[in-house]
């Protein structure tokens, strides 16, 4: 990390009240990048690009997740090791992961009256997985929404179902694109019974080149029929490129993995402003890490990060703090 890009985060996190440790501190004493080794490996072939992770719910190892852009509307549930889980009944006719003479292999649950414009991100409740198509490289998406969708048992279910999908419009954006792109959301996840959407951003321009900072907004409606409108409700201008967020089980963190690494915010003392609260932040090896898409806790002190080459990460909180010290 160049001088400048130490000294410009270090500011942020001072003015923030953020604890930033990274590889931003002074040469002679940087810390480690983090680099957790690979976890499990996905061979199931049509899950070839994970964007989105989340664990079911209950004590089962049980994790959904989907493809990126590009695949069909359809969810894959797998282990923790990174196994198939198949409808038992299917078992006689698919394979999941390897081989098997007379079998073809596993597809996936389809996900019927859905479409996979640009999956990016995967939530759960007690009622429903939320499915995040807000994908917006571009900015110049009006057809932005997320999907409820029956949390099926993967052992006895072939197939998912739309129960709703709800339209989200940013209030702020009235160009497609805009000047700034500040539109894209790969982070979603649940709070209070509430859903949360964090943005990725890009500087102005075709392409536009990734830059720092991200919002956070929450959706307040959910009106099947018309565009809900989403609520900015906070934040962080250190933020580099969001790539998946999750809130712990017993709701006092929430992680947000990012292109350079790993944040983990407190529950905020007051209010919903999760990305001004405090916070640690842990620089990863990103070559080591890949193209990292993807975060669920496993449990309250335990991560499982997903990239998009189908490796899995386990990281506990006491190996954080072991591992990179302020």
């Amino acid at each position: 990390m160049k001088a400048w890009a130490r000294t410009w985060l270090g500011a942020v996190a001072c003015v923030l009240g953020l604890h930033l440790v990274s590889a931003a501190g002074l040469a002679q004493n940087e810390p480690p990048l983090l680099a957790p080794p690979v976890y499990a490996k996905v061979t199931s072939a049509p899950l070839n690009e994970i964007s989105g992770i989340v664990k079911s719910p209950g004590n089962l190892n049980r994790y959904w997740v989907h493809n990126d852009s590009g695949d069909s509307a359809r969810i894959f549930a797998i282990t923790a090791e990174g196994k198939s889980i198949l409808p038992t009944y299917s078992k006689f006719t698919s394979y999941g992961d390897e081989p098997e003479a007379n079998k073809s292999q596993w597809q996936g649950f389809p996900v019927l009256s859905a479409k996979n414009v640009d999956w990016e991100d995967i939530a759960v409740d007690e009622n429903y997985l939320y499915v995040a198509d807000t994908g917006n490289n571009s900015n110049d998406r009006r057809d932005l929404g997320i999907y409820l969708i029956s949390n099926i048992d993967p052992t006895a279910s072939t197939r998912s179902a739309v129960i709703q999908f709800l339209p989200v419009v940013y209030p702020e954006q009235t160009e497609f694109p805009p000047p700034q792109k500040h539109f894209d959301s790969e982070s979603l996840f649940v709070a209070n019974k509430q859903l949360f959407l964090i943005t990725k951003h890009r500087s102005a321009g075709f392409t536009g080149e990734l830059e720092a900072g991200a919002n956070l907004y929450r959706l307040d409606s959910r009106n099947p029929d018309q565009p809900n409108r989403l609520m900015k409700i906070d934040s962080n201008p250190a933020i580099f490129a969001a790539t998946g967020a999750e809130v712990s089980p017993d709701g006092k963190r929430l992680a947000v993995t990012a292109l350079d690494g790993l944040w983990l915010f407190q529950q905020p003392s007051n209010g919903e402003q999760w990305l001004s609260s405090a916070a640690q932040f842990y620089a990863w090896d990103r070559k080591h890490m890949k193209q990292l898409e993807a975060v669920t806790w496993m449990d309250n002190e335990t991560l499982l990060l997903a990239n998009e080459q189908r490796e899995l990460f386990k990281v506990s909180l006491s190996e954080l703090s072991k591992a990179v010290q302020p």
